[in-house]
């Protein structure tokens, strides 16, 4: 019985793969995070242990074979709009390193009422005060960020932070317009772009923030968790200060930085990544058009009109109508689509939807309407 017990675990664990791989993927977590072939090659080229510390000399980001130091100090800076970069295990870690640098226990952040639940968490664990700048309710929940000069002036924060776009969503709030609030204020300003940078061009100087973060395995084509961070020069000596104890070693980042693979495939991918934001507008465009198409079937698009982002939300109640009639309930969704060689919406939800049209051609979409349709004539 022993014997038995102790082979169980070997045998779950030699099963390790992806029941949906190949299937056209609308998962808004998956779809601006799926690996270049570049990057495959980097996986298996880097994937043993501390690969990149090879040629390390105590600082990770100084390292030149591979190449880190030329893509942290060049390459990212110019990507990002912005003075100062640094890599981070994803947007969470990046967005908590700002608010412990910056904030003070007791002080308070500004945030938009879209904010991803990270945020929450970094400031609790900061222990800052979260204020939330209210959307605009049912069925856009947009934000309106005019709305953060009152607050600003009720409560003097030690930061704001706006979500661009917000994961529910996809929602992009007036980023710029909020970076002169900030200016008029001085108040150092985070620009969440998690689902921004990667997919589409931002920057965080022309939009006036002090911060900008992004997420390599959501949105850069990267092995996660991966992140980047950049910041103003003037917040460089504060927020990557350095150890009194070990002058090389970052003390935010505990010392050092993302290593192997999830590092090499954001690099790897780097190149297409920053190729692939030019064809934002057509992402866009093909983004509206699904909307259009699914809408006509009778779903209802949430969010902001017109809409701006891949990522989409819809509320969908004839499926849930059939979820409610069926043995199966919502699960009957994700069974069917992924019959037909589609994978995106959580498993067992059918009163909401989200999806994303950022990995998937016309053609795929295409597919994926006919199959919204085939699956409510099938059960009409």
């Amino acid at each position: 019985m022993a014997e038995q017990a102790a082979s169980r675990p070997s045998r779950q664990l030699s099963n390790l793969r992806r029941q949906h791989k190949g299937l056209i993927n609308l998962m808004p977590l998956q779809t601006g995070g799926l690996l270049t072939t570049a990057a495959r090659e980097a996986l298996v080229e880097f994937g043993d242990g501390y690969s990149v510390c090879d040629f390390c000399q105590g600082s990770l980001c100084n390292i030149t074979n591979p190449p880190i130091r030329e893509f942290v100090q060049e390459l990212l800076p110019s990507f990002l709009g912005c003075e100062a970069a640094t890599i981070t295990h994803g947007a969470r870690e990046a967005k908590f390193m700002i608010m412990h640098s910056l904030g003070r226990p007791g002080g308070s952040i500004i945030v938009d009422a879209n904010r991803h639940y990270t945020t929450v968490v970094a400031a609790e664990r900061v222990g800052l005060k979260v204020i939330e700048v209210p959307h605009s309710g049912y069925p856009e929940f947009t934000v309106d960020v005019k709305q953060y000069a009152p607050l600003i002036e009720e409560h003097a924060p030690d930061l704001i932070l706006l979500t661009y776009p917000d994961g529910n969503y996809g929602n992009l709030a007036d980023a710029g317009g909020l970076g002169q609030i900030a200016r008029e204020y001085g108040i150092p300003y985070i620009l969440n772009g998690a689902y921004a940078v990667g997919r589409m061009p931002v920057s965080m100087e022309e939009v006036g923030a002090d911060f900008i973060v992004g997420s390599g395995h959501k949105s850069m084509a990267a092995a996660g968790p991966a992140g980047v961070l950049g910041m103003k020069k003037k917040w460089e000596e504060v927020v990557l200060r350095r150890s009194g104890t070990y002058g090389n070693k970052e003390v935010e980042l505990l010392g050092c930085s993302i290593r192997g693979v999830p590092l090499m495939t954001l690099m790897a991918s780097f190149p297409s990544v920053a190729e692939r934001v030019r064809d934002w507008n057509e992402q866009v465009s093909r983004a509206q058009w699904f909307s259009a198409a699914l809408e006509d079937l009778g779903f209802k698009q949430l969010g902001e009109r017109p809409h701006r982002h891949d990522l989409l939300q819809f509320e969908t109640p004839a499926l849930y109508e059939i979820s409610r009639r069926i043995r199966e309930r919502g699960y009957f969704l994700y069974k069917e689509l992924k019959e037909r060689g589609i994978w995106g919406p959580q498993p067992g939800l059918a009163r909401s939807i989200k999806l994303s049209t950022f990995a998937a051609d016309r053609q795929q979409l295409q597919l994926v309407i006919e199959s919204f349709k085939a699956i409510l004539d099938k059960y009409g």
